[in-house]
């Protein structure tokens, strides 16, 4: 490592980095490879700005176009999820709505048969003073019931004398020809859950 000589002292002589590669000429080669790779900068371009400005716009212009077509590209992604995010929210929504209404339905159903009891009881004309109490009490209870249904959208169908509606009313001796008749009597009372008709009202009917 060249003919360095070491201070009468005995301690080290202070050579630099430089000195110390000269003789083997690694220095020469570390600062060439420095000089070509450059500083490290994260922010780096991947193509170099030419020195003239007159060409360096053209490049920074495409560089513009190409991030607004990025940017549109993943808006129009952003877009798209979240349209598909909110009709997914909509879909579980009118399900989980469909399902409830099922259930509600079907609990409906099997309280007709309840329904018509207490209709078939209340048109009794009591003959004692407990009979009145006990038709009495039934007529609350029933009352009850129906309020308490009606909650839920739970209504009746109107079948005294109104017009003849095929969509809610069923007729047992037959509408008749024409439009106008009107309903004589209700032999089943029937039912409609939110518009919906649960079970149609058995009627007699007659002309106008």
């Amino acid at each position: 490592m060249g003919d360095q000589t070491l201070p009468d002292d005995g301690t080290q002589p202070d050579l630099s980095i430089p000195e110390l590669l000269a003789d083997t000429g690694e220095e020469a080669e570390v600062i060439e490879a420095t000089d070509e790779a450059g500083p490290a900068t994260p922010d780096q371009p991947s193509a170099e700005m030419p020195d003239d400005p007159a060409e360096a716009v053209p490049v920074l212009i495409a560089a513009v176009v190409e991030s607004r077509q990025q940017a549109a590209e993943y808006l129009d992604t952003m877009q798209r999820v979240a349209a598909e995010f909110d009709n997914f929210r909509k879909r579980s929504v009118r399900d989980r709505e469909e399902i409830v209404e099922r259930a509600s339905q079907r609990l409906i159903e099997r309280l007709l048969p309840t329904l018509d009891s207490f209709d078939a009881a209340l048109t009794y004309q009591p003959q004692t003073e407990t009979e009145t109490n006990l038709l009495a009490g039934m007529a609350d209870t029933h009352r009850l019931l129906m309020e308490t249904l009606a909650r839920d959208g739970f209504e009746p169908i109107e079948a005294t004398d109104v017009p003849f509606d095929p969509a809610v009313h069923e007729a047992v001796t037959g509408p008749g020809e024409g439009e106008g008749e009107l309903l004589v009597s209700e032999m089943r009372r029937g039912y409609t859950l939110r518009g919906r008709v649960v079970r149609a009202a058995l009627v007699a009917v007659r002309h106008a």
